[in-house]
């Protein structure tokens, strides 16, 4: 089967899709990329997006007008795969997270314990402009069933990167950096999964883009290999102070995002970094370091074992200062692209959302309940358009 995936994540830099023949059953499934293309968003989309992220209030015709929107930039991004690689069967749209509240964070006055999660880009929309059978909101189902609808990528990642002999550690470095252990599976990969965890560790670019558009005066979106940060001397009791944040300590599963890893967070962070005198460098520096030694610091806590092997993705996999001080905080382990492993760095979060719209075609669950909490495996997704048509 012909399958699209799209994604944009909590850096908000763009729409990453990936169109992939995908054959097979569960988790024993052959995928081969056929071509991919990142999407730039409008920029007064990205304002409207960050501005949401970032807690500003917004009315409810213009909200509709942002989905609108967001869902036409993600079908203009399938749209453009189909014309340069042909028809596809199906299409698997994560969209424009813009809130995300852990199950923890609740309240409980209102009488629910659930998390909540809205990502925009309707799916339906997708659907029609594209006049391809679309599925979308994966996130709900795990919620109803008491799941953090997040991380959603870990079983994508058993299927496609476990090895048969050695246990290894797959880090998305987004906008929030997340990890998932998967244990050695040898093939055929039939029956029960191994018990896989995971969880959002932290900050990934989100802090460091924040911080480099403010210092830039928006010249700057992020920092390109991490070079400016490079320049920079981390200040290490900086650093400690933020790693006491109560979520770095919160027993897996969990969840996090830009409401509490976004500009509020930042703002402390610039202040207390102010009145120690550092150079942007400095921060740069600092912010990056919070980000490697959050993840360094969640499997060694979390973790039964640390790593022999860490593969990389998401946008952070570029940032060669960022991957350099990972390397210094996880001496023991190995640690390189997902690439290494046959599947692209740059396209593997939307490669997962590819392969959870076939398995929802294919009405298998797509969520494992050991990463985000939930009571049972349930299916992901909703579906959208004429079913049984496409590239057949």
């Amino acid at each position: 089967m012909r399958v699209i995936g799209l994604i944009s994540g909590t850096s908000v830099d763009g729409i990453d899709g990936v169109l992939a023949n995908i054959t097979g059953t569960g988790y024993d499934l052959e995928v081969k990329i056929l071509g991919g293309r990142t999407r730039a968003y409008p920029d007064a989309i990205r304002q409207q997006v960050l501005a949401l992220a970032n807690g500003e209030s917004i009315a409810l015709e213009a909200l509709a007008a942002l989905d609108d929107a967001i869902a036409g930039e993600f079908a203009q991004t399938a749209n453009a795969l189909i014309e340069q690689y042909g028809p596809v069967d199906l299409i698997g749209s994560h969209g424009q997270t813009v809130f995300h509240r852990p199950r923890q964070e609740t309240a409980q006055s209102l009488g629910s314990s659930l998390a909540y999660s809205l990502q925009l880009g309707r799916g339906d929309l997708i659907a029609a402009l594209t006049q391809c059978p679309t599925v979308s909101n994966f996130r709900q189902a795990d919620i109803a069933v008491g799941g953090e609808g997040a991380p959603l990528v870990p079983p994508v990642d058993l299927a496609l990167l476990t090895h048969p002999q050695r246990d290894r550690c797959v880090q998305n470095i987004g906008g929030i950096g997340n990890v998932a252990l998967l244990p050695a599976w040898p093939p055929p990969r039939q029956g029960s999964p191994p018990k896989v965890l995971g969880w959002d560790t932290g900050p990934g670019n989100s802090l460091i883009d924040l911080a480099v558009t403010r210092f830039s005066q928006g010249q700057q979106t992020y920092d390109r290999d991490g070079a400016w940060a490079a320049q920079g001397t981390p200040h290490t009791a900086l650093v400690n102070q933020w790693l006491q944040h109560p979520y770095f300590a919160q027993l897996p599963p969990k969840s996090t995002g830009r409401e509490l890893f976004g500009q509020d967070f930042l703002e402390q962070c610039l202040a207390a970094a102010t009145a120690l005198e550092l150079t942007p460098a400095d921060i740069l520096a600092s912010l990056t370091e919070l980000t490697a030694r959050s993840i360094a610091q969640s499997y060694r806590v979390f973790l039964p074992c640390l790593p022999k092997e860490v593969l990389l993705c998401g946008g952070g996999s570029y940032n060669t200062y960022l991957i350099d001080r990972l390397r210094v905080h996880l001496p023991e382990a190995d640690v390189q692209s997902t690439a290494a492993a046959g599947v692209p760095a740059d396209l593997k979060e939307a490669l997962a959302f590819a392969v959870l719209a076939y398995w929802r075609q294919q009405s298998f669950p797509g969520n494992l309940p050991s990463v985000t909490g939930a009571q049972q495996a349930i299916l992901l997704g909703e579906m959208h358009g004429s079913w049984g048509r496409g590239a057949g």
